[in-house]
């Protein structure tokens, strides 16, 4: 059950926040400002490529690659096929995991891969695979792994990733390499006139992050991303220049302002969110290729964090694919409650809820309207999440991504779950 007064306490969000998920959430836009700036010191923001790719490969451990190929695609309108190199293994852990590009792969083709680590021997095999075939390939990961080395030697761009964990003690920012504007209010980085830890809610010296939050933690999906934009930007695959950039973090400062732990749950959008989503089975329905992007990002990050079981569909087929879980059991008028029955001992059931996404407004061949008519049929309740006008499509995920990655945390927090032992 979610403790709702605990959403309305910053305090006890501190205290409860010992993965430092919050703090990953607020800092988001630093983190973006800080990976531009890196772009251009190691020359990333300057390549003068001969031409683009004919397909796009993205490997790497946990749900940020895979997040991170689905915007490439969907900002870059799907003009360069970008595929999600998918890991195969006997076991999850990122050591045991191994890559393969597919058969046809060859010399006109770009292998992005992605890591926090770079010691993982099957992004290595990966890479040397990618050479003998001739694939172009960058490697985005710690200076001086074993992943950057092999780039190098293979005459692939290797890209420096710096840490990327929660602020560790000595300051707001000690041990991320996070610097620059954060959002102001939430005390997400220093310098900026934000409030301090003790008045934003956040905690001051949160404790390494749990293997079990390690690969979902909102602070990992924007240092590997942003990288990837400028790059893309740079062959043409799609908009992203320095100034877009700037937006989209400036974006993400505004959404950490609006969703973070000082403000009350009545007028934080995020707050709000998780109440509605708690103990439901979230349908998110997805219209436009951004908000589907987001849906899959936000499903794969409902399920790791809170542990809720969720689902993303986009629309109109998830209209059909997802019928029977609104007129069968998990339905909210599936068997009248039972007056009699044990409400301290016995759970309440799981009942779906529609979260529609949209990253702009309904237009005239919309199945927006369609999919309030359903839900309002079969008594399901909806709620909807979309940017505000006039968003470009950079401030449209941003806004997207990091409303659901706050919503998570909050979930997990309130439940106890960030807390818990994996």
């Amino acid at each position: 059950m979610l403790d709702e007064s605990l959403l309305d306490s910053p305090d006890a969000l501190a205290r409860a926040d010992t993965a430092g998920l919050l703090r990953g959430s607020a800092e988001a836009g630093a983190y973006v400002r800080r990976a531009v700036r890196q772009a251009g010191e190691t020359g990333l923001a300057g390549l003068r490529p001969d031409g683009r790719p004919r397909a796009v490969f993205v490997a790497g451990p946990g749900p940020a690659p895979g997040c991170a190929a689905d915007l490439l695609g969907a900002l870059g309108s799907d003009a360069v096929p970008v595929t999600l190199l998918r890991p195969t293994g006997a076991l999850a852990a990122p050591g045991a995991l191994r890559w393969t590009l597919p058969g046809w792969a060859g010399s006109l083709d770009l292998l992005l891969v992605t890591t926090p680590d770079g010691s993982e021997a099957g992004l290595t095999a990966l890479i040397e695979q990618a050479y003998r075939r001739g694939c172009t390939v960058v490697t985005l990961c710690p200076a001086g792994s074993p992943a950057a080395e092999l780039t190098g030697e293979t005459h692939g761009l290797a890209v420096p990733l710096g840490p990327v964990r929660p602020a560790a003690p000595g300051g707001p920012n000690a041990g991320t390499g996070v610097s620059g504007t954060g959002a102001p209010g939430t005390g997400a980085s220093a310098g900026n006139g934000g409030a301090p830890p003790g008045d934003s809610g956040l905690p001051p010296h949160p404790r390494p992050v749990e293997p079990r939050t390690m690969t979902a933690a909102p602070g990992l999906l924007w240092p590997l991303l942003t990288p990837l934009l400028v790059l893309s930007d740079r062959l043409g695959l799609l908009d992203a220049p320095e100034p877009a950039l700037e937006s989209l973090a400036a974006r993400l400062d505004q959404v950490a302002e609006r969703c973070g732990p000082a403000v009350a749950a009545y007028s934080n959008p995020a707050k709000s969110l998780a109440t509605e989503l708690t103990d439901t089975l979230p349908l998110l329905w997805s219209e436009g290729a951004l908000a589907a992007a987001v849906a899959r990002h936000g499903a794969v990050t409902l399920t790791a964090l809170p542990g809720l079981p969720a689902m993303a569909a986009a629309l109109p087929e998830a209209m059909a694919a997802h019928g029977g879980l609104l007129s069968g059991a998990l339905a909210p008028a599936a068997g009248d409650d039972d007056f009699f029955r044990d409400r301290v001992e016995e759970p309440e059931p799981l009942h779906a809820r529609i979260l529609l996404l949209r990253d702009q407004a309904p237009g005239a061949e919309s199945a927006v309207v369609a999919a309030r008519d359903i839900a309002h049929a079969h008594d399901v309740p909806l709620s909807e999440l979309e940017p505000p006008e006039g968003s470009s499509p950079l401030e449209a995920a941003g806004e997207l991504i990091a409303t659901m990655d706050f919503a998570a945390v909050y979930l997990s927090l309130a439940d106890g779950g960030a807390s818990s032992p994996s």
